[in-house]
């Protein structure tokens, strides 16, 4: 499995979305609340191997932006 397909599987079981709906996906709207962002986050470390700052963390806010932050993590997506 690739990173791209490891990150979106992440989105796609915790929000309960459509792949299609991904790139919609932002912070505080929808389903997307601050306890799913922590358990995204900790999913996303556990997955990738990586931690992610407090300043990258609060910056994660949306589907796009998450794929720009993990590549700051050698992480291609």
């Amino acid at each position: 499995m690739t990173h791209l397909e490891q990150y979106n599987q992440i989105f796609m079981k915790l929000f309960g979305v459509a792949e299609e709906d991904l790139p919609s996906l932002i912070y505080l709207r929808g389903n997307w609340d601050s306890l799913q962002h922590i358990e995204m986050i900790t999913m996303m470390e556990d997955t990738f191997n990586i931690s992610i700052n407090s300043t990258d963390v609060i910056l994660f806010n949306s589907y796009e932006k998450g794929k720009e932050i993990l590549r700051k993590y050698d992480v291609e997506v």
